[in-house]
């Protein structure tokens, strides 16, 4: 796999952290302020992840994207 796309792969699992660490903490938080916080955090991670699932079907279409089952 390209380095790019394998650096694509590893921003869809940061946004997926970053949604499982906003449900975490949604789940324990104690204020408002909190709630904000994990607000933000899933926003942004839902953006990431549309934009880093866009960057990789674009790579798809022009077929850049390799997969090692690819190159068999």
């Amino acid at each position: 796999m390209r380095p790019c796309d394998e650096t694509i792969l590893n921003t869809i699992s940061i946004a997926e952290m970053m949604l499982k660490i906003a449900d975490e903490g949604d789940m324990v938080r104690e204020d408002n302020g909190c709630g904000v916080l994990y607000g933000v955090l899933r926003d942004s991670a839902f953006k990431i992840r549309k934009l880093a699932e866009t960057e990789k079907r674009a790579h798809i279409k022009k077929g850049w994207w390799k997969t090692d089952a690819d190159r068999e």
